[in-house]
Order: C-alpha cells, then sequence, then structure tokens
C-alpha cells in the first residue's frame, strides 16, 4: 500500500517517455502489482492472485463444452493441493482442538441437511485447516482455486442433496483425520469431498 512515485518522476527516474511509463502501469494494475488511487497516484497493490482467478473463471466459462473440460482441470488441481498438504496438515493439527472448526463442521451439517448450500463454510474451512503452517502463498492458492471453482461449478447446475450430505461428512472426516494426525485418511476423505464432483464432470 505504499505510495510510488509520480507518472512524471518515474519518466524522469527511468528516462523514459510517459508512454512507456503509462504502458507498465496499465500492465501492472492488470496484474495486481499496482493500484491506482484517481486524485491520489500510485500505490504498491496487493499482488493478489485475482488476475489468475479471473483468466480461469474466464476460461471455464468460455470452454465448458459438454465434457466441462475445464472444470474438471480446476478441480483435479484442487484435489492435488489438499492432497500435496495432507501432511502438513495432519502434523499441524494433530490432537489440537480448534472451536471454530467444530462449528463450521456443524453449520455444514445444518444446511446439508435442510438440502442448502455451505459456500461459506467451505471457504472458511478449508481456509481455517492452512493457517497454522504460516505460508501465504498456501492459502493464497488454496483461496484462488477455491474461488475459481465456486465461480465455474454453477455451470453444472444444483447438486443433489445425497452430494451435499456427502460433502458435509466428507469435511468432518477431514477434520478428525487431521486431529488423528492420520495423512492417509485425511487423503480418503478429501478424495471422497470431491468424488461426486468429479462424477459430474465425467
Amino acid at each position: 500500500g505504499d505510495a510510488l512515485p509520480t507518472e512524471s518522476q518515474l519518466c524522469t527516474d527511468l528516462g523514459v517517455s510517459r508512454s512507456s511509463v503509462r504502458e507498465a502501469v496499465r500492465t501492472l494494475v492488470a496484474l495486481d502489482i499496482v493500484e491506482v488511487r484517481h486524485g491520489h497516484g500510485m500505490f504498491v497493490g496487493r499482488v493478489s492472485m485475482r488476475p489468475m482467478v479471473e483468466s480461469l473463471v474466464f476460461r471455464g466459462l468460455l470452454n465448458p463444452g459438454d465434457d466441462h473440460r475445464g472444470l474438471r482441470d480446476i478441480v483435479e488441481v484442487r484435489i492435488t493441493l489438499d492432497n500435496a498438504l495432507a501432511e502438513p496438515v495432519t502434523q499441524a493439527w494433530k490432537n489440537r482442538q480448534d472451536t471454530e472448526l467444530d462449528q463450521i463442521v456443524a453449520q455444514m451439517d445444518t444446511h446439508a441437511q435442510k438440502g442448502e448450500l455451505f459456500t461459506e463454510q467451505d471457504r472458511r474451512f478449508h481456509m481455517r485447516m492452512l493457517e497454522p503452517l504460516d505460508n501465504h502463498l498456501f492459502l493464497h492458492l488454496t483461496e484462488a482455486f477455491w474461488a475459481v471453482h465456486t465461480l465455474t461449478v454453477p455451470l453444472l447446475g444444483a447438486p443433489r442433496p445425497e452430494d451435499m450430505l456427502s460433502a458435509a461428512k466428507a469435511h468432518r472426516a477431514m477434520l478428525q483425520a487431521a486431529r488423528d494426525g492420520d495423512a492417509q485418511a485425511y487423503r480418503q476423505a478429501t478424495t471422497q469431498h470431491y468424488a461426486p464432483l468429479l462424477a459430474a464432470l465425467t
């Protein structure tokens, strides 16, 4: 969020034309590296995953096709990321209690039993599970792929009630496996979590 030099100052410091600076700034803004606040100047951006999310969502929306290849790719990346993190996640959560996670899985159960989606609980669950790892890249990647997944999966239509119940149960199993320090059980629960969605995409 720190302020950057003015456009004219950058031209002087870098020895380039105003049009070159403007073109570079446009590119950096598109990548979330620089933020332009009209009337206030340029500032260091958040350097978020937003551009990647928008690109992947656009790809998924434009190229769903009959086989939903783009969506399946996104889900497979989420599965791979979750499975790759099974060891550190289960090590971090072994024998560890957390009221927030208990509340989240309870809310998932309640929503699923009513045939309601639990999108926000899903996001918070996956983010909370990664917080003890203290790796911001894992958090950003997980949230980015969660966002892409959530924004594109409505193309499949409303999920079946039994799939929502299965997903809620899988999240509870993931949490229990993490607390048991059981990476293999965690991966099995992850597979259960995504199985209905993968079935719908094949």
